[in-house]
This record gives structure tokens, sequence and C-alpha cells, in this order.
């Protein structure tokens, strides 16, 4: 059986998955380890995106402050050569925020709403209650 962070890590990056391909881009990921975990190409300007995933930590200590730790194994923040955008992941939400070389990214609810995009991972038949 794999290790739980790794367990915890694949059904994040599946969640990213599904919200972004719910939203018309096409996602792709790597036959082998790479820096980023997803590659996914906009529906709009047909441009395609690296995405490094990682967990959303709720600081209840900090006013409930949203913390994303974007860095490597060794330590050393992810830069904007390693990948384009971030998508952290709390429990069934996803948000979308670029890549600026930040060891941590902090955000309370009301300012993630504004420098932060919010992903959906709900389809329409999951909205409308029906079965697939």
């Amino acid at each position: 059986m794999a290790h739980e962070t790794t367990v915890k890590g694949g059904c994040s990056e599946l969640r990213v998955a599904l919200a972004l391909l719910n939203l018309g881009w096409e996602v792709a990921n790597s036959f082998i380890p790479e820096v980023y975990d997803l590659v996914a190409r906009d529906p709009i300007n047909k441009q395609w995106y690296t995405i490094q995933v990682k967990t959303i930590r709720v600081r209840s200590d900090r006013d409930d402050a949203l913390v994303v730790r974007a860095t490597k194994g060794n330590g050393e923040a992810y830069t904007k050569d390693d990948c384009d955008y971030i998508a952290g992941v709390e429990g069934d939400r996803v948000f979308m925020f670029e890549c600026n070389g930040q060891r941590e990214y902090w955000a309370t609810e009301t300012s993630a709403s504004q420098r932060w995009v919010e992903l959906t991972a709900v389809t329409n038949n999951e909205e409308n209650g029906e079965d697939e």
C-alpha cells in the first residue's frame, strides 16, 4: 500500500484535474516524475500551463487563515521556472493562483476570494442531483 501522504497527494491531484475538466480545460500528467504535478490547457487562450498541487492548511491559531506551503522536497520554494500555477486543495475546495516563488501563500476566506481563483469539482449532473 502506498504511503498515506502519497495517497492524499494523488487524491488532491485528481480533485484539481476534475475541477479543471469540469471547467473545460484539457488535463494531462507526465509519465515520469516532474517538478510539477499536472499540465492543463486553458479552453479560452489554448495555452498549456504547469500546475503544482499542494494541500491547504487551515491555521486555527491565525483566524482560520488558509496556508499553502509551496516548497519542494529540498525546502526550496517553487519558482515560475518550476510551474505556472499552484493549486491548493482543502477538502472539496480547490484554489488556483500564479506561482511567484513564495515558500508560503496565506489568505483569509475574504482575501482568498479576491486573490485566488476557486474552482469547483462538482459536475453539472451532481449539481442537479442527477446520476451519470
